[in-house]
Order: C-alpha cells, then sequence, then structure tokens
C-alpha cells in the first residue's frame, strides 16, 4: 500500500505541473476566443456569408488577429508608424482616465517586455537592521522628484501571484545582486523552489 501510496504522488509530481500548464493555456485561448477571435470572426461572416459560424469562423478570427499584432510590429519599426503611433499615443495620454489606465499598462508592458526592460537589476533587500532581506528589482535609482533623497524604489514581486510590492528605501539597504533577470523573476515567483537545490 506504501508503494503504491508512493507511485501516486510521484505521478501527481509530473502530471500536476503539465496538466495545469495546459488548462492555463487552454483558458487564455478560450478567452481571447470568447471576445476577439470570435468578433473577428463575426465580422469575417459578415463580409464572407459562407464561412459557416463554429470554430472555423474562430481559426480564421485568430489568424487575422496574429496577423494583425505581427503588421503592427512591422509598422512600428518604420519611421512613418513609430509617428502615427506617437500621435495615438499622445491623444491617448491626454484623456483623463484612459491615461492611468494606459499608462500604467504601457509601462507594465514595458518593463516586462520591452526592449528597455526595467525589471532588470535584482537587488535584496535589508529589512528589520539586517535580520531579514527580500528579493527584488530596483525600478528607480533617484527619488529625490519625490522629495526622497538617498531613496530608491525596489519593486518586490510576490510569489505564486502575479502582483507586487512597491518599497522605498536607504540605498544602503541595497545589495546589487549578480544574478539574471529572468532566473531572479521564476526564482521568486515559485517561492524559491525553481532550480537546482
Amino acid at each position: 500500500m506504501q508503494r503504491l501510496l508512493r507511485f501516486f504522488f510521484q505521478g501527481l509530481l509530473i502530471l500536476l505541473p503539465f496538466v495545469l500548464t495546459v488548462y492555463l493555456v487552454y483558458l487564455i485561448f478560450t478567452v481571447l476566443n470568447e471576445t476577439l477571435f470570435s468578433a473577428i470572426g463575426s465580422l469575417l461572416r459578415m463580409v464572407v456569408p459562407a464561412l459557416a459560424a463554429g470554430w472555423i469562423a474562430d481559426l480564421a478570427g485568430g489568424l487575422i488577429t496574429l496577423s494583425v499584432i505581427i503588421l503592427t510590429g512591422m509598422f512600428a519599426s518604420f519611421y512613418f508608424g513609430q509617428f502615427f503611433l506617437s500621435l495615438f499615443d499622445k491623444v491617448l495620454t491626454r484623456i483623463p482616465l484612459v491615461k492611468l489606465v494606459y499608462n500604467s499598462l504601457q509601462d507594465l508592458f514595458n518593463a516586462l517586455l520591452g526592449q528597455n526592460k526595467r525589471l532588470n537589476q535584482p537587488v535584496a533587500v535589508s529589512l528589520m537592521n539586517g535580520e531579514v532581506q527580500v528579493l527584488g528589482f530596483i525600478t528607480r535609482q533617484d527619488m529625490t522628484e519625490f522629495g526622497l533623497p538617498g531613496k530608491v524604489a525596489v519593486y518586490l514581486p510576490q510569489s505564486y501571484n502575479f502582483a507586487g510590492n512597491l518599497l522605498v528605501v536607504d540605498k544602503d539597504n541595497i545589495q546589487l545582486l549578480d544574478v539574471a533577470a529572468s532566473k531572479m523573476t521564476t526564482f521568486i515567483v515559485s517561492g524559491g523552489i525553481t532550480g537546482k537545490s
């Protein structure tokens, strides 16, 4: 019986990460399908009436969506595209409520995915007179603009969560770490259990 339990937990440890990954990908695709892909598929059916409703229309909507994303990236790499997108950006940043949401999302995605990634300086922050250290990333080297000279802003991602906290601490409490930002992110998000022990 004990051997059977051991095999059960061993199988569980192998299957759970795989099944959860497949399930999350499925959920993301389902949400995209129910919102973006099916909407584009519906528009496509209006243009091409012979296209039947269902997965073929949704697949066509998905392919069009991917094509639009790639074409937008190509468009943004040319001078005219950069000019047009900066004009669009200026319009969005002048609308009060839209400005708050748009700027926050744009900064977040640029920090994580953009060419000038900002979450690239891993640090350990000493708290409680050095008794505790927390891991994070420097997001701003100088807080003088906020009336806090000698302080830095550090973002602390949370484990098993897509949230985090922002701390403002003395520069003396920061220890720069010589580790890749991607490795640090994986380590923090996994609660420190990822990687070789």
